[in-house]
């Protein structure tokens, strides 16, 4: 199962004009198109972004910082099961500092959690064979070198591999 895994896309209701648009690099889009499962991670700001994409696939998004639009609606934390592979979802993991051993506490039987807030991708092990992955952001790159998503890849059940994906 190929997961694209979304974060602080930022996307304000007014930008979507096209009705067919979801605001984001059209490298994003190509992504979109090819996964089976969205995971948004926070901070999509308002909701027409969510209504669009889940119009085309299943989505599943947790409440960041800047979606005051959405409170109520989305949770803050969540847990998917996609493919057998369970995965965490939250918006800000906390200081990169004592970071894995956070998430872990948090999402103890998760294969992998997912998150965002910083901007930063991030794609590393974390603690008893757990997986982290923040996406960065497609639409605002802030300190890093470039917009990205995330592509997450599972296999017979199991967690296969992760990607930090320039778009």
């Amino acid at each position: 199962m190929r997961i694209v895994v979304l974060s602080d896309t930022h996307v304000r209701d007014r930008a979507l004009v096209d009705d067919s648009a979801f605001g984001l690099p059209s490298a994003a889009v190509v992504e979109i198109d090819r996964a089976e499962l969205l995971l948004h991670c926070g901070d999509v700001v308002e909701p027409e972004l969510l209504r669009r994409l889940r119009a085309t696939k299943p989505v599943h998004a947790v409440l960041g910082n800047n979606d005051a639009t959405l409170h109520g609606v989305l949770p803050e934390r969540l847990v998917v099961e996609a493919d057998g592979v369970r995965i965490g979802m939250v918006h800000d993991s906390g200081p990169t500092k004592g970071r894995a051993a956070r998430v872990h506490r948090w999402f103890p039987d998760c294969d992998v959690v997912v998150f965002g807030h910083s901007h930063t991708p991030v794609n590393e092990a974390g603690l008893d064979g757990q997986w982290l992955l923040n996406p960065g952001s497609p639409t605002q790159r802030r300190r890093s070198p470039a917009h990205t998503i995330g592509v997450i890849e599972t296999r017979d059940g199991a967690f296969w591999s992760a990607e930090i994906v320039e778009v």
